[in-house]
């Protein structure tokens, strides 16, 4: 209680400090929790997935389909540079920075399942066991895109869930249908979870 001048009692302001401490600290999270989040480009996905019907397209030709394995790897390379070159573009939102933190978590999350797969490949390779390729490569970079949700968002997660999915059905189709499943993997979920991404992140800039 206070006295005023006139002599009257009145209830002191009390200010809520728990709230706003609650508040503060709920903006240093919020604020810590942009500082590693990626926000990955619709466009990174388009790209990469333009990449996968082509070579799905290509691979599928009588007259290249003994070569299959050479045009995938040279898709997958194309396609790892173009989606690089447009996640760490100034214009991207959230863009990455060589050097930056957020590079190095993404790299940490990314890169181990991607490595697997290459050494799986060189093992399938040199056994002679190239139909289990198409499966290790969807499974693996399935297992890549949900480690990397982690500095991301959580739908990359869920492209890395059908990327699994598929990666699993794909050990069991017959091998005529193996260059398919990569197409629709590398190609097609690429394309529709570019859409989707595309969608989310302009109704967060809206």
């Amino acid at each position: 209680m206070v006295r005023s001048r006139n002599g009257d009692m009145h209830t002191a302001r009390t200010v809520p400090l728990d709230s706003h401490a609650a508040a503060t600290l709920q903006y240093i999270r919020t604020s810590m929790e942009a500082a590693v989040s990626i926000a990955v480009p619709g466009t990174a996905g388009l790209v990469m997935g333009a990449v996968g019907v082509s070579a799905a397209v290509l691979s599928s030709l009588p007259g290249l389909h003994p070569y299959w394995l050479l045009i995938w790897l040279a898709a997958a390379a194309i396609a790892i540079v173009a989606g690089a070159v447009l996640l760490v573009r100034p214009a991207s939102p959230g863009g990455l920075t060589l050097r930056g933190t957020r590079a190095r978590k993404f790299a940490l999350c990314l890169l181990p399942a991607l490595f697997a797969g290459a050494v799986l490949t060189l093992v399938h390779w040199r056994s002679g066991n190239l139909q289990a390729i198409p499966g290790t490569w969807l499974l693996l970079y399935g297992c890549a895109l949900i480690a990397a949700s982690v500095t991301t968002t959580p739908i990359v997660a869920s492209m890395g869930a059908c990327f699994v999915g598929l990666g699993v059905v794909t050990f069991v189709l017959p091998p005529s249908l193996e260059i398919a499943a990569l197409g629709v993997g590398f190609g097609g979920l690429h394309l529709l979870f570019a859409l989707l991404i595309g969608r989310v992140n302009h109704g967060t800039e809206g």
